[in-house]
């Protein structure tokens, strides 16, 4: 009997599983993808193209509100989880509510779904959205390119475009990010990249992706999203945790199962945190993996205009993900606001159309405005907010330059921030780790 199943994903973990396990595979039908934390990427189709020969009509999208309607009307018989990010509380109650359904409920082992490569992939992971992993991967990213190492980095999906021009996206210029008409939370993960002249990928089809990846690079760089598992398998694996949230190490899923399978922690910003907590954190990853090397690390803070920022009235503006389902109240803005002697102003009285709904969604969020724009009408919403609140001065803690993309009618400063190694191996070091790891498998295989 063929199993009826709805994949419960965010626009990317979910169609990378639908590929990998579910296409073109004659014990499942897929009857839809019922999507979550992202705004605006719902009643849109998988296409037939990408959905195989069991699906000529392709896969309808609906939001999660409908998902115990859907599973009435297609007498559904199991939801399978395929996003991240998630507190094993949040975790504990989504399972509870579907298992009542009389449905049940699948989590998917980690090799599952990943694939194997020819080439050594090392990947960067995280147990929470907004604990550094971006930094991180960056600072890897340009030890390789000093080098001289030829590298590909291969990003996490973010699926919010069309997604059958979108199949494999091979970014190299500024003016690729221009041409497949990226959203702002795309750019603050590929923009850093293409300004050091990196090549990075992403899209739909991850394992059309890694053909060319292997193509292009003689190694990998898994740049992941959230805190989900990498899509290829690694060869070594960094996992970046936040000192900030103790807990989230061994309290989050799938970012205890990162814990377990890392080669390299990087407990952030240690120096804002208490050493007790850290301590804990320590205490934490010890118990469920003791052969791995802990690294302690702060990210330093800069803006490119502190002159802008002392006793200015500033409105900060945060990437999304971090303040939104990564569940922190501010990030590198706030910080760097507070840094440089700004007074804050609350943009939460002033929020415009779908942001006045993210406010109402996530309530952990402080005085702070999330970079939300995965549609025109959003990125309109940020416009009209940001324009409309009188301050002196926009800091934006997101990466990306905001004002180059949305007309803004005030000053604004640039914040960037540097991974610091406080304690344990230095980036040089672990990528030497890396390295030492990669010739002792081909050593193997020749042997």
């Amino acid at each position: 009997m063929v199993k009826k199943i709805i994949l419960l994903g965010a626009g990317g973990r979910d169609f990378h599983n639908f590929n990998v396990l579910f296409r073109d595979n004659d014990e499942y039908h897929v009857v839809a993808f019922v999507v979550t934390q992202i705004p605006g990427i719902e009643y849109r189709r998988y296409p037939p193209s990408l959905a195989g020969r069991n699906y000529p009509n392709g896969i309808p999208i609906y939001p999660e509100e409908m998902l115990e309607e859907l599973i009435r009307k297609y007498k559904v018989d199991e939801v399978v989880l395929s996003y991240s990010d998630l507190t094993y509380e949040e975790l504990g109650r989504k399972i509870s509510e579907i298992l009542i359904k009389g449905v049940s409920f699948k989590l998917l082992n980690p090799y599952e779904t990943m694939l194997e490569t020819i080439k050594p992939v090392i990947a960067v992971t995280a147990t929470k959205t907004g604990a550094g992993k971006s930094t991180i991967s960056r600072a890897i990213s340009l030890e390789l390119k000093r080098r001289g190492i030829n590298f590909v980095v291969v990003r996490h999906p973010m699926a919010y475009k069309d997604l059958e021009k979108n199949v494999v996206e091979i970014y190299r210029t500024m003016e690729d990010l221009d041409r497949y008409g990226v959203t702002l939370e795309e750019r603050e993960e590929f923009e850093h990249y293409v300004r050091n002249g990196i090549v990075v990928m992403a899209g739909i089809d991850y394992g059309k992706i890694l053909l060319e990846a292997e193509k292009r690079g003689d190694i990998i760089l898994w740049d992941g999203g959230n805190n989900d598992l990498p899509f290829y398998r690694p060869w070594f694996m960094i996992v970046a945790t936040d000192a900030l949230r103790p807990g989230n190490e061994i309290g989050t899923y799938p970012g205890e199962v990162n814990i377990r399978l890392a080669d390299i922690v990087i407990i952030t910003k240690v120096s804002q945190a208490k050493r007790e907590h850290v301590e804990s954190i320590i205490n934490n990853i010890q118990k469920v993996n003791r052969k791995a090397e802990i690294v302690r690390a702060d990210l330093e803070v800069f803006v490119d205009r502190p002159d802008l920022v002392k006793g200015r009235r500033a409105l900060v503006i945060e990437d999304a993900p971090t303040v939104t389902h990564g569940g922190l109240p501010y990030a590198a803005g706030y910080v760097a606001a507070i840094k440089y002697g700004a007074e804050i102003i609350d943009p939460r009285p002033y929020a415009k159309g779908v942001i006045k709904k993210i406010y109402e969604e996530y309530k952990n969020m402080g005085p702070v405005l999330p970079s939300i724009g995965y549609t025109h009408k959003q990125l309109e919403d940020l416009k009209d907010t940001i324009n409309s609140i009188d301050c002196d001065v926009i800091i934006l803690g997101t990466p990306i330059n905001l004002d180059q993309i949305i007309k803004i009618n005030k000053p604004v400063v640039h914040t960037f921030y540097e991974l610091k190694i406080v304690e344990g191996p230095s980036i040089k070091e672990i990528v030497d780790m890396f390295l030492e790891k990669v010739n002792k498998n081909y050593s193997y295989q020749q042997g």
